[in-house]
């Protein structure tokens, strides 16, 4: 929308990014999910290097929404990956959830890294047929006015789905602006993302951006929706073969008025536990 953009010249521009990792496991062959599955439960030596060249992709975005990550179990050698990828991409805050946990085998997560300070992040529990899958909500206030960002990782199956789309619809709806990012396991012209769309004010501007699989980009099953007050100036795939998926970027012009800052810390650290310990941010 040329025209918005011209007429807003001083409106900040936020740069997302979403990105399905697969535990940093690079793929580019079908039998490679066969010939690598032992790396979904045991260390790998090639894996954190995989991770390094992720977050070097990542390091100039404004906030970034990570699937398949790990909290910290043999696989990944008991580094929490999400705290990993901000350190290596200079991301002063982050957070994970831990949607599957099997003991020190697994511990399946999304993350959360971010150059701005929320006022609030917490974790939302996904209705499902099984029962784990939850989502990210950030809430970043500025001039009076709020934006949701809201990370996912949905269900594979389609009834599901649904169910999830239908409690993200009433979260959407409770904020002026949001931004919802992940891996959805459905198209855009799918039943269930119609759905979402049609609930609330959710569009996704560029509507073929294909992302999986990331050798052979055949199916657009990662999303960044944005609601309607929010102007898109740029969305695309990334070229990054260092998971199954492929990112995607979105560039989003901010309503008039907000704006926001990017910090800077020594060692990143986990929003929850900021936040519990400062109620007063004006210092940072």
């Amino acid at each position: 929308m040329p025209h918005k953009i011209e007429t807003r010249p001083e409106a900040q521009i936020l740069r997302i990014l979403s990105y399905n990792v697969q535990v940093g496991i690079k793929t580019s062959r079908p039998h490679q999910y066969l010939t690598g599955s032992w790396r979904h439960v045991l260390p790998c030596a090639k894996r954190l290097g995989n991770l390094d060249l992720a977050a070097q992709v990542m390091k100039d975005f404004d906030i970034v929404g990570v699937q398949e990550v790990d909290a910290g179990s043999l696989r990944s050698n008991f580094i929490n990956l999400t705290e990993y990828l901000a350190e290596r991409g200079n991301f002063p805050y982050w957070h994970h959830q831990i949607n599957r946990r099997f003991g020190r085998l697994a511990q399946h997560s999304n993350g959360l890294l971010s150059h701005f300070h929320p006022a609030e992040v917490r974790d939302l529990r996904l209705p499902g047929l099984i029962p784990g899958r939850q989502a990210i909500l950030a809430r970043y206030d500025s001039g009076g006015d709020t934006l949701a960002v809201i990370v996912v990782h949905l269900a594979l199956s389609r009834r599901a789905r649904l169910m999830q789309m239908d409690y993200l619809a009433d979260i959407v709806n409770s904020f002026p602006h949001a931004i919802i990012m992940g891996d959805m396991n459905c198209r855009h012209d799918s039943k269930e993302m119609q759905h979402l769309i049609r609930l609330t004010r959710l569009h996704e501007p560029i509507k073929d951006l294909h992302t999986f699989p990331s050798w052979r980009p055949q199916h657009n099953i990662d999303h960044i929706l944005v609601t309607s007050e929010l102007t898109v100036s740029k969305a695309k795939e990334l070229e990054h073969f260092g998971s199954d998926h492929l990112p995607m970027m979105m560039e989003v012009r901010l309503p008039e008025g907000m704006e926001f800052h990017r910090y800077q810390r020594s060692k990143p650290v986990k929003l929850n536990d900021y936040l519990q310990n400062h109620d007063d941010f004006s210092g940072l």
